[in-house]
């Protein structure tokens, strides 16, 4: 028996059928059907994982039989291949249908081979869970056990000694200290520092060393949304309380409820949000939209922001008695040029997580590539440095990371004498083919 997934193929268009299956059939155990009828007799017969249907046939549509295949098989992943793109064939398609894609022709082969490969990891999932829901109705003590252990890794992931990566004279060790002194006490805590230093780490390092480490830890970025969106995402809504509205939702303040809530880019909220949000913070409850009735919330709240809010306090930009109630305890992250000396440690951490989610294994990196990274400014702190590692490792063939593969802006920074080697070179003089002979006579020399 094939251990490929199979996919069913609908299209009365002959041609049609043999360009997907020459794309398909070397990770796909392929059926095809010109109709309807003979279409529904392979589902009978085979155990299908995805349909694929064009959408204009003789006699029907493809979402009107997607639509049945939905009633008899409902595990199947069902697709739309389509020429046209009629709104209301897509708004059926996924009302009356449930279909997992509508692609549109023409077709690019590699991107659709890779959505149908999504699609086969999807059906294997929904298995499994099903699989598991079954098991954890007979062993529910499976479930606690596995929460524990999960609690216990993150635990250990987020720990002050192991978790925040660094030098033994690094300037983040007296933020450690901070953080280890201020985590088990139940009082706000207000991170600053620039984009990419790492607030969220030490937000969770602060949750998860604290006594609320067993309780629920959720993040909300305050600079994504509109005022009213972020009071519906923070404070939750009743059903019909605006257009969209079907059902009640738990806002994350009552998500996290017992445990800490991590509100990131704080300074940017408005003026109006702010006074909701103070209440919160001094009544600890919240009313969900749609509401006449408040709620009890008993939250950590951990704030963020990339911003001098003193600043913006004496601007008139950001309220003074809500900057008191969110900075009980500030904490400032260093930017990463001013820790240089974690970059080598930092570097090898980030490469480890990198390989890990590629899959391609190195040794490290070279001293030439350490040494022009600590040369580096890098504006875009932890996070450009994470981007840059992953790049270089993308870019490698071989067993090291070299200089070679670090983008430009980063050689410009590298170590003065490497940079006057490379500005004698730039200064030969004569054509383009002079100055490459001028080269290569140097070399041999």
């Amino acid at each position: 028996m094939s251990t490929q997934p199979t996919v069913l193929i609908v299209d009365d268009e002959v041609r049609a059928l043999e360009s997907l299956v020459r794309i398909l059939e070397d990770d796909f155990h392929v059926k095809v059907a010109s109709n309807t009828v003979d279409a529904e007799a392979i589902l009978q017969q085979e155990w299908v994982q995805i349909v694929l249907c064009d959408q204009r046939m003789p006699g029907t549509t493809g979402v009107e039989f997607l639509a049945r295949v939905r009633e008899q098989w409902p595990d199947v992943i069902r697709m739309i291949i389509s020429g046209y793109t009629d709104a209301e064939d897509i708004i059926s398609g996924v009302n009356e249908a449930g279909i997992y894609q509508y692609i549109t022709k023409p077709w690019h082969p590699d991107r659709l081979l890779l959505t149908l490969k999504n699609a086969a990891h999807l059906f294997r999932l929904q298995q499994e869970n099903v699989q598991l829901s079954a098991e954890l109705k007979h062993a529910p003590h499976t479930l606690e056990q596995g929460m524990s252990l999960r609690r216990e890794v993150l635990k250990k992931h987020f720990h002050l000694d192991a978790g925040i990566v660094r030098a033994q004279d690094s300037g983040m060790n007296s933020v450690c200290e901070t953080l280890a002194r201020v985590a088990p006490f139940d009082v706000p805590v207000l991170v600053t520092g620039e984009s990419g230093t790492g607030k969220e780490l030490c937000a969770r390092a602060l949750h998860y060393n604290g006594s609320r480490a067993d309780r629920p830890f959720v993040v909300e970025n305050c600079a994504a949304l509109p005022d009213d969106l972020l009071e519906s995402e923070l404070f939750g809504y009743k059903k019909g309380a605006f257009t969209g509205a079907v059902e009640d939702r738990l806002g994350l303040f009552e998500q996290a409820d017992g445990g800490s809530i991590f509100l990131d880019e704080i300074g940017d909220v408005s003026s109006a949000f702010q006074v909701k949000l103070l209440r919160v913070l001094q009544e600890g409850e919240i009313r969900p939209l749609g509401s006449n009735h408040r709620r009890n919330v008993d939250v950590r709240v951990i704030a963020a922001t990339n911003k001098d809010l003193e600043a913006e306090v004496r601007a008139g930009r950001f309220r003074e008695d809500l900057y008191y109630r969110l900075s009980a305890i500030t904490v400032e992250l260093p930017p990463l040029r001013q820790r240089t000396m974690d970059i080598p440690l930092l570097a090898q951490a980030l490469l480890e997580s990198v390989m890990q989610s590629l899959g391609k294994q190195v040794k490290g990196f070279t001293d030439e590539a350490l040494a022009c990274m600590q040369a580096y400014h890098w504006p875009g702190n932890v996070r450009e440095l994470r981007n840059e590692i992953l790049r270089m490792l993308v870019m490698g063939n071989g067993s090291e990371l070299g200089a070679d593969l670090l983008s430009a802006r980063v050689l410009r920074a590298a170590p003065r004498e490497e940079a006057a080697d490379l500005e004698i070179l730039a200064d030969l003089d004569g054509s383009l083919k002079q100055r490459i002979e001028s080269l290569e006579a140097r070399i041999l020399r």
